[in-house]
């Protein structure tokens, strides 16, 4: 019997501790979703040697405030930007025909990454619920540094903003919950 329940447990918080993660899925997945169901993504252009992006996974893709909301409002991507995956975007497939599997550390540019005016890593690029980009905000941020872009494009906010003040604005009076 105390076998049964320790089994039990640690399934309990196995399946517990799952649960306490971003739904990654590629951008041809989240692609594929958006048809069935219209929601914005949200993506994580990543490279494998990058230190800040190893940063992201480890101090704010964890937070429990970031995943909830990730999860509930957007089709979260992780996309690496030196990789060989190939996407289909638009009328386009885009690929990284000189991507080197043998090679450690910095690979060549993927063709999507470029095409999203990726210019640093990470950078977290937002797209709208018909797959048009919003912006690439490039850099680490913390669970309290992500939230206001998180909030500010879920919910559509971003559209009021047309001029750098408004943005200021918003910015100044915006009052987090992570």
């Amino acid at each position: 019997m105390h076998k049964i329940s320790i089994l039990f447990l640690l399934f309990f918080a196995t399946s517990f501790l799952q649960a306490q993660e971003i739904n990654w899925m590629s951008m041809n997945e989240a692609l594929e979703a958006q048809k069935k169901e219209p929601k914005k993504i949200f993506m994580d252009a990543y490279t494998t040697w990058c230190g800040p992006c190893k940063m992201l996974d480890r101090n704010t893709f964890s937070n429990e405030d970031v995943i909830a909301y990730v999860n509930d409002n957007y089709y979260a991507v992780k996309f690496n930007a030196e990789g060989d995956e190939e996407v289909n975007f638009g009328d386009k497939e885009f690929t990284n025909p000189n991507f080197d599997p043998n090679k450690k550390g910095r690979n060549t540019t993927h063709q999507f990454t470029a095409a999203l005016g990726v210019r640093g890593y990470p950078t977290l690029v937002f797209f709208d619920e018909e797959a048009n980009l919003i912006a690439p905000i490039t850099g680490y941020r913390t669970p309290q540094q992500l939230e206001i872009y998180l909030k500010l494009f879920g919910t559509d906010e971003y559209k009021k903003m047309t001029t750098k003040k408004a943005f200021a604005e918003y910015q100044e009076s915006f009052e987090g919950t992570f």
